[in-house]
């Protein structure tokens, strides 16, 4: 009976093996799902949509094949659109029915003119949140939601690659195949178990013998007589050999079992962990109809890591048409001027390289057109300072430029500010919500500078925090008592702040205020006092590479350039208007005409 049912056993752990196996191999199906993107146009750019990456749930991932190098990026769709705006392009969208659509389009320029289009480098553009190049053939993991698409191309010329496909994974886990797998070993080992015992039985309960002849009559064994001479006669296996043979047998049961059960994956197998559970956080809800944020924080650690990239390789080249390319206004004038005396002055100094990370704070205008800008402050662990950018993009085909940049003061205390995932709205120049429209902080603050507590706008500014008026009053003071010593019979200096040239850029905050970036000059003018008299700056290298002269009959006059960032409150609030962060360097000098 033991051997039937180990036979049973036997055929039981077949079968269900064989039908953990059969669900991981032929009944297990396809693992992915593929939309093949066939494209037959020679439009240099494919604009797939985000909602044909989303016909599928779970992660997409693309596949181009073309010959040469192949380019593919993503980003948000009214960004890409806006990027292809003067080129044509093959656009990839999903019907409501789910079917991949494929039109060809052309821009109005084109039409009236082919000739004349132009051409855009897709490569490191500041609009993608990532991009990919690989040669011949390009697989790309990506996760997007609708409002994003992908672009793929070669060399932005020629045809984009027409062999595409996106693919998803199906869900096909088979969580039974293992306990299935499991327990076909474990009935493979109770079959070997109960056909030992089968075996074991049989040869203990062997059935009554006939009776043989008969046998001669017994003698004495001959204990004198060696070795097999003796006549003793082995009647079966030793114990101990037996023993290993039951051991022995119980082997390949546990070995199948371990090889079964080698390879099974974590989809092969229950998952009874229960889903966790969100913990909730603070939110803050974006104003209704507010649009998405310019950048993310990723792609502005990007932009941040190419202009501080670009800035150093000017620096090291004095090249101000190199640094042009990735600054703007009040940032490029001061890295011009400090090109031109490095170059006539061995020892100047270089002007502190841009920061790039810990990004601690980001900012975005939530803008969907151009201009856009975002606002910055990076931390620099080793001399532990931060600073505090603003940048600016001017169309969607421009590289983000550094506009602002200045050091924080100690122990500045930001106000609060929206998420980088919600954004902020751009403060007109001219707007009446604040203490002081935008366009008129830099005149006010010029005007403090000036008069001190005399100024009419000296109420409404902080004084108690702003070291950086404290440090240019006590600035001034020095410098003119230095020039009374020997210059005052002969000639005047005097200081004048006024606002400049640059436009102002300013971000809303939380408590309806504003970061405002303002930019100011401080000019020192030193004239003489009667028509005999000389003013000389041999002992001033500065004013004198910049002004080509070493003295002069009518004066000089010298430029310094700040760079300002100011907490502007809402009209109504109690609190004064706080400076943030400054930086101030000279932008030129030159001989009174």
């Amino acid at each position: 009976m033991r051997f039937v049912w180990a036979v049973a056993a036997f055929v039981l752990a077949a079968l269900l093996i064989g039908a953990g196996i059969a669900q991981r191999t032929i009944f297990q199906g396809p693992t992915t799902s593929t939309t093949q993107i066939s494209v037959d146009s020679d439009a240099p750019y494919l604009m797939i949509d985000g909602a044909v990456l989303n016909t599928s749930e779970g992660t997409q991932t693309l596949r181009a094949q073309a010959e040469g190098d192949i380019f593919a990026a993503y980003g948000r769709t009214v960004d890409m659109k806006a990027w292809l705006a003067d080129t044509s392009y093959t656009s990839v969208t999903a019907a409501a029915d789910g079917d991949v659509r494929m039109r060809v389009v052309e821009p109005a320029a084109l039409s009236e003119d082919a000739e004349e289009a132009v051409v855009h480098s897709a490569v490191g553009s500041d609009l993608w949140l990532d991009e990919f190049q690989q040669s011949d053939v390009l697989i790309a993991p990506l996760q997007l939601p609708d409002d994003m698409s992908v672009l793929v191309a070669t060399d932005g010329t020629a045809s984009a690659p027409t062999d595409v496909s996106i693919s998803w994974p199906i869900g096909n886990g088979t969580p039974w195949a293992g306990p299935l797998m499991v327990l076909g070993g474990a009935f493979l080992a109770i079959g070997a178990f109960l056909y030992i015992l089968g075996i074991r039985h049989a040869r203990r309960s062997r059935g009554p013998r006939r009776k043989g002849l008969p046998l001669a009559a017994t003698e004495p064994i001959d204990l004198a007589v060696e070795g097999a001479d003796k006549g003793v006669i082995s009647s079966g296996t030793p114990r101990r050999a037996l023993e290993y043979r039951r051991a022995f047998a119980i082997v390949p049961a546990v070995a199948v079992s371990a090889l079964l059960f080698t390879g099974c994956s974590a989809d092969a197998w229950p998952q009874f962990a229960p889903s966790p559970t969100p913990t909730p956080t603070a939110s803050v809800v974006a104003p209704e109809g507010q649009k998405a944020p310019a950048v993310t924080k990723a792609q502005a650690e990007r932009i941040l890591a190419r202009v501080a990239s670009t800035v150093a390789e000017a620096d090291e080249a004095r090249d101000p048409a190199l640094a042009a390319s990735r600054l703007d206004g009040a940032a490029l004038g001061v890295r011009e001027t400090n090109y031109t005396l490095r170059g006539a002055i061995a020892e100047h100094p270089v002007l502190p390289a841009v920061l790039t990370k810990p990004l601690e704070i980001l900012l975005p205008q939530a803008f969907e057109e151009w201009p856009r800008s975002f606002m910055a402050v990076v931390d620099d662990e080793e001399t532990k300072t931060s600073s505090i950018m603003f940048l600016t993009q001017s169309d969607a085909w421009a590289p983000y430029k550094l506009a602002y940049v200045a050091s924080l003061e100690a122990s500045t205390e930001m106000p609060g500010l929206a998420p980088a995932y919600i954004g902020a709205s751009q403060i007109p120049p001219d707007s009446s919500f604040l203490l002081l429209p935008p366009d008129q902080m830099a005149a006010a603050y010029a005007d403090v500078l000036n008069n001190g507590e005399d100024s009419e706008f000296a109420t409404l500014f902080d004084a108690e925090n702003d070291q950086f008026r404290v440090g240019i009053e006590a600035d001034r003071a020095k410098r003119l008592e230095e020039f009374n010593q020997t210059g005052a019979q002969t000639g005047t200096l005097t200081f004048n702040s006024s606002a400049g040239e640059e436009i102002p850029i300013s971000l809303a905050t939380i408590e309806s205020g504003a970061i405002v970036a303002v930019n100011i000059y401080e000019t020192d003018t030193v004239k003489p006092t009667n028509a005999d008299a000389v003013i000389k700056v041999d002992g001033n290298e500065t004013v004198k590479s910049l002004a080509g002269a070493s003295q002069s009959t009518t004066g000089f006059e010298t430029v310094f350039s700040d760079q300002l960032f100011f907490y502007v409150p809402g009209q109504g609030s109690s609190e004064k208007i706080r400076l943030l962060g400054y930086g101030s360097d000279i932008l030129d000098a030159k001989v009174i005409p």
